[in-house]
């Protein structure tokens, strides 16, 4: 059964274009079984998709809680926690990776890099303190071994890494698009029908616990607009750190909760 593993609302990601409504009737189209919401920072995809639904469930697709956070030093960070677990923490970007993974761990859930391989700054290999943030990549549970926005070579690389320290591989679209909903896909060795499910399958099986794979999409941004591109990700650098420093009150308040709850 076919997941969309890294998807882009647009009531959730302010660069998303396709509602949540849309984007599961056209993986529904595709034949497949459930997609997992990953919008930047936020909740507000699943949330929106919640109140939509209200009582009614739907039992031949499955939506799983995600977010895609951004670290201030790591990259796009990919995070499921435990149906049930409200962290405000998670929709506060800037937080050291470390810090992340102590408090999705301490929490029950489960992370892992996207596209690590990737674009300078958004990527945990191409970020200026790579070489330090692979020491932490033991720690992650899984890495997006396939991403439909990325090249060929960012996705071997990816895979390569995945090898290396026999962690599972998740593959999605990485959709904010229409035409790019779907391309990318995880197969998983169980049927999942929470979040629970999936995290103790990956904790339990490993690298065995899916498969990942798609097709590429040719129609990203930095493709169109080519040198340019550089501009635009020198840009969301100064965005990512100028909105953490904007967040930083509020993180360190909910730190403060998270850890008087843990204690």
């Amino acid at each position: 059964m076919k997941y969309d593993m890294h998807c882009h609302t647009k009531e959730g990601s302010l660069d998303g274009k396709v509602p949540v409504a849309e984007f599961i009737s056209i993986l529904k189209e595709k034949g497949f079984a459930g997609m997992l919401i990953s919008d930047h920072d936020s909740y507000n995809g699943y949330r929106c998709w919640k109140k939509q639904r209200g009582e009614a469930r739907d039992e031949d697709f499955l939506v799983l809680k995600g977010v895609e956070y951004d670290t201030i030093d790591a990259g796009h960070i990919l995070v499921i926690m435990p149906e049930g677990v409200k962290l405000k923490i998670l929709e506060l970007r800037g937080l050291p990776v470390q810090f992340l993974i102590d408090i999705v761990h301490k929490n029950g859930g489960i992370l892992g890099p996207a596209h690590p391989c990737g674009e300078k700054y958004l990527s945990i290999t191409n970020t200026r303190k790579h070489r330090n943030q692979l020491a932490v990549m033991d720690r992650f549970d899984f890495l997006e071994g396939f991403n439909a926005c990325e090249s060929l070579e960012s996705n071997a690389t990816a895979m390569e890494i995945a090898a290396r320290y026999e962690k599972p591989v998740f593959g999605g679209s990485d959709a904010h698009k229409e035409e790019c909903v779907g391309l990318g896909y995880t197969e998983f060795a169980e049927p999942i029908t929470c979040e629970s499910d999936l995290i103790r399958l990956v904790k339990e099986k490993g690298k065995a616990a899916c498969v990942c794979g798609g097709q590429y999409y040719t129609g990203t941004t930095k493709e169109k607009i080519g040198k340019m591109n550089s501009v635009l990700v020198q840009s969301f650098w100064f965005y990512n750190h100028a909105a953490s420093l904007i967040r930083a009150r509020k993180r360190r308040r909910e730190l403060g909760r998270l850890y008087i709850r843990i204690k």
